[in-house]
């Protein structure tokens, strides 16, 4: 029989979880950005700048996403909570009653999680990379395995996966596959599973049915976004006019049609002389350094992911985040979190969440 005053503690507990959570949403100043994205999203210029446009689009649907998910979460449990007072004599209705709050459940703790990922790049698409390493054919079909479990956890979140680079293996599974996930906080949950993956099996392609150890290695990176529209205010200029130099006939030489511009802020210097004209040469120029700022922008983007990326170790023993030991039969374990899952067969099948939420849930 359903203890009534057990439901209603849980109803308690889950009413200050979720307190806690719209406290770390922030919901008034989610909600004031909302509105000042609206407002520009309704401008008659808005999509003339295709790029931003797109972005704030995003942004305000993340946004929306947020306060929608977390007024239903607290709709729902308020109504949990009325219908429990009605039906206390009913034990039918409590047992409905009593369902309807353990998913409420599930979905508070799903949403906690996510208030964890408040990373620089968390909310960013994820773009992964599996490569094959001590193994040989059987490493190489790790990953394929490896590829399975991540496509089927992508589809279980609803995000959408993107193959960009594919190289099958030599006899069977796959050398090293890169794709991309799109969806809300893919990378947040997603940058837990950079690493070394170990598993150890009876290898299929071993007639002497011997146990072997592979090991696979998957990095995971965020999609940066790139601006390639480069503003440059007159203000971070200095301008310097000079005659020209070499061959190019007396009107050349004898008027300051050269052109050398500083970029003050990066003290990128461009400079043109070839054309005829100061207005041409000064044209030139600022092709030039426009140039210059975008590899400038998108070596420092480098630079940050790589330092995102971290040290990439060897893929073999020792640097392995995770095991999955299929034989003998023993549980699956991640040696930063310690959490153990018994069931091999979710592997293949990309059930990793409780991998990455007991690591998000231990790492906040």
């Amino acid at each position: 029989m359903i203890q009534i005053d057990e439901l209603k503690q849980k109803i308690k507990e889950l009413n200050g979880k979720l307190n806690g959570i719209g406290e770390s949403l922030n919901l008034p100043k989610l909600r004031q950005e909302h509105e000042s994205l609206t407002e520009q999203m309704h401008k008659a210029d808005f999509w003339d700048d295709v790029q931003t446009a797109q972005h704030v689009s995003r942004r305000a649907k993340n946004i929306e996403d947020k306060i929608s998910a977390y007024e239903k979460l607290c709709k729902r449990l308020c109504d949990v909570g009325d219908l429990l007072e009605l039906c206390e004599s009913d034990e039918a209705m409590l047992e409905e009653t009593a369902q309807e709050l353990s998913q409420i459940e599930g979905e508070v703790n799903e949403m906690h999680v996510a208030t964890l990922l408040s990373g620089k790049f968390d909310a960013n698409n994820a773009i992964l990379t599996l490569h094959a390493g001590a193994g040989g054919t059987e490493a190489q079909d790790w990953v394929s395995m490896l590829y399975r479990m991540y496509t089927r956890y992508a589809e279980r979140r609803g995000y959408k996966l993107t193959v960009l680079d594919y190289l099958d293996g030599e006899e069977a599974g796959i050398k090293s596959v890169t794709f991309k996930v799109d969806g809300l906080n893919a990378y947040g949950y997603l940058k837990a599973e950079k690493g070394v993956h170990r598993l150890v099996r009876i290898s299929p392609f071993d007639a002497n049915k011997r146990r072997h150890t592979s090991f696979a290695s998957l990095e995971v990176m965020p999609e940066l976004e790139t601006d390639n529209e480069i503003v440059i205010d007159d203000k971070d200029l200095k301008i310097d006019t000079y005659r020209s130099s070499g061959a190019g006939g007396q009107h050349v030489n004898k008027t300051e049609s050269a052109i050398r511009i500083t970029h003050l802020p990066t003290g990128i210097v461009v400079s043109c002389q070839n054309e005829r004209s100061q207005i041409q040469n000064r044209e030139q120029a600022m092709m030039m350094l426009k140039s210059k700022l975008a590899e400038l922008k998108e070596r420092e983007q480098m630079e940050e992911a790589a330092s995102i990326k971290g040290e990439i170790k060897k893929i073999e023993w020792g640097s392995q985040i995770r095991s999955y030991v299929f034989c003998p039969y023993t549980l699956v374990k991640d040696h930063r979190t310690n959490f153990e899952n018994p069931n091999v067969a979710d592997v293949m099948d990309g059930n990793i969440q409780p991998f990455i939420e007991d690591y998000l849930t231990k790492a906040f």
